[in-house]
C-alpha cells in the first residue's frame, strides 16, 4: 500500500513540474518569446518534459526514503523549457515576471484545489474519503513546488527573481551563487528542508484552513 501512494504521489509531482514549466512558457510566449511555444512545449503530455534524472529518479528516490524514514521529502524538476530573455519586450522586469509564473501556477493550484475542500460541504465525510485525499496531496505537493522554487538560489526561480532586483554592480555576487547553487541547494535539502516544510504548512493551513493531514 505504501509503495502505491508513494506512486501515487509521484505522478501528482510529475503532473504538478510540468505546469509549473508550462507556466513559464507560457508567460513567455506572452511577452514576445515564442521559443518555448515553437518547441512544442506548451503541452501536458508529460513526455515532452519529462528529465530522467529530476522527474522520476530522484522524486522515487526521496519518496522511498521518506517511506523508511517516516518522513518525507519531496524533490525533484521537470525538463526546464526554453527561455530566450532577448525576446521578451520586457527586458527590465520580464525574466522575473516568467520566473514567478512557475510557482505561481502551482500556488494557484493549491489555492483551487484548497477552495474546493473548504467551500464543498461534505467533502470530508467517508463517501468521499478518496477525493478528499487526493486533494489534499495536490494541494500539499503544489505548495510543497511553489515555496521550494521561490528559494533565491539558483537554478531555482527565486534567484531569477532576486537577480531581476539586484543593481549591475551585484554581477560579483551572483556569479558566486550561480557557481555555488547547486552546493547550497544540497545543503538546505538535507539541512534546511524542516524550514521549508514549516514555510509550506503555515500556507497548506492559510488554504484549507486547517493543519497538514493526509
Amino acid at each position: 500500500m505504501a509503495l502505491l501512494d508513494s506512486l501515487f504521489l509521484i505522478i501528482i509531482f510529475l503532473f504538478s513540474v510540468v505546469i509549473h514549466e508550462i507556466a513559464h512558457g507560457a508567460v513567455a510566449n506572452a511577452l514576445g518569446d515564442s521559443t518555448a511555444r515553437l518547441s512544442g512545449r506548451l503541452t501536458l503530455n508529460p513526455l515532452k518534459h519529462i528529465d530522467p534524472l529530476g522527474s522520476i529518479i530522484l522524486p522515487a528516490f526521496f519518496f522511498l526514503l521518506g517511506s523508511l524514514s517516516g518522513g518525507g521529502i519531496i524533490f525533484g524538476w521537470a525538463k526546464p523549457v526554453p527561455i530566450n530573455p532577448y525576446n521578451l519586450r520586457d527586458q527590465r522586469w520580464g525574466v522575473a515576471k516568467v520566473a514567478v509564473a512557475g510557482s505561481g501556477a502551482n500556488l494557484l493550484i493549491a489555492l483551487f484545489f484548497g477552495l474546493l475542500i473548504r467551500f464543498l460541504p461534505g467533502i470530508s465525510n467517508d463517501f468521499f474519503i478518496g477525493m478528499y485525499t487526493f486533494f489534499l496531496k495536490v494541494i500539499w505537493i503544489n505548495i510543497i513546488l511553489g515555496v521550494f522554487n521561490l528559494i533565491p538560489i539558483p537554478p531555482f526561480d527565486g534567484s531569477k527573481i532576486l537577480f531581476s532586483f539586484l543593481p549591475p554592480a551585484a554581477n560579483a555576487f551572483k556569479d558566486f551563487m550561480e557557481r555555488y547553487g547547486m552546493v547550497l541547494i544540497l545543503f538546505i535539502i538535507f539541512f534546511g528542508f524542516n524550514f521549508v516544510v514549516r514555510v509550506s504548512s503555515f500556507v497548506f493551513e492559510l488554504f484549507v484552513g486547517s493543519p497538514v493531514h493526509f
